[in-house]
């Protein structure tokens, strides 16, 4: 490592706008059109010299720090694509986690960005652009867009990126019901719901995931309602659960409906929504 001081980033959240699904690959991909928006909640990411091989921390015990982490993968693909033998080294990661996890917004493949985006600063590596992008699609279909941040329309697998008019400042409630959804479940109800053919048309700005989600967790139909009624200008569930979102004009709208959330087990935070210039600024590489 280089670079003999520690070196940070942040890795911002995200929720889905919309997520419209297509159709399905005969791989079991689902072909998406959905909007991202990235949120000021992050988690942090440092990097520290230390020698050997690569190794991971986190702050959350529920946050697996071995290979299976898409941090480590990042890590490993990133030294491979710049052309370096044996395994990753000379550095020491550490993970602070405050994105929830199995909730829809995107901590795990912000997290993974993160790391590409480290690492080509303190291993020193001359990366361009497109190939740092061809490695966070490999990593998975929403990596790449937390290289950009900000508004942006994902189509594919959600990995074709197509950046999108700034929105005006928003704040957030997320809310959290005491379970998680893992990706690979909500998109099996969703197959399981239309194994007979035809797709849900639903409204152009809904999330397809959510009706077969709320069938097998209807705690969560019941706080899409609530925020509604707290006054949010939209809420639903973001990407494949469990949190829900509420958008709200300003942030003391948001407090009050956060306060009006809480309770049953709930974890309830509040954020706002970052514009593409400000994910730049605030995902950039400190000490």
């Amino acid at each position: 490592m280089s670079r003999r001081v520690a070196a940070r980033t942040r890795a911002l959240a995200k929720i889905n706008l919309s997520l419209r699904i297509l159709g399905t690959h005969a791989d079991g991909y689902h072909e998406l059109r959905t909007v991202f928006q990235s949120l000021a909640l992050h988690d942090v990411l440092i990097a520290r010299p230390a020698p050997g091989p690569l190794t991971l921390t986190t702050d959350d015990a529920q946050c697996p720090a071995d290979g299976s982490n898409l941090v480590m993968r990042a890590a490993t693909r990133l030294w491979r694509a710049a052309g370096r033998r044996g395994t990753p080294s000379g550095v020491a990661l550490h993970l602070v986690k405050r994105i929830p996890m199995q909730a829809g917004l995107g901590g795990g493949s912000s997290d993974a960005a993160a790391a590409l985006r480290l690492l080509a600063h303190v291993w020193s590596l001359s990366i361009a652009e497109p190939a740092l992008h061809a490695i966070a699609r490999e990593l998975g279909a929403d990596v790449a867009y937390f290289l950009v941040g900000g508004t942006a329309l994902g189509a594919g697998r959600g990995e074709v990126l197509y950046p999108l008019e700034e929105r005006p400042a928003q704040s957030v409630v997320l809310v959290q019901p005491p379970f998680g959804v893992s990706t690979r479940e909500a998109y099996g109800w969703w197959d399981d719901a239309h194994a007979g053919g035809g797709l849900a048309t639903g409204e152009e700005h809904g999330n397809d995931l959510e009706a077969p989600v709320v069938g097998h967790h209807p705690e969560i139909g019941r706080i899409v309602k609530q925020l509604r009624r707290a006054g949010a200008v939209s809420a639903a569930m973001s990407g494949s659960g469990s949190v829900v979102f509420g958008l709200f004009p300003d942030q003391g709208a948001a407090l009050d409906a956060a306060d009006l959330v809480r309770g049953r087990g709930r974890t309830v935070l509040t954020t706002r929504t970052v514009s593409r210039r400000a994910y730049g600024r605030l995902t950039a590489i400190s000490r």
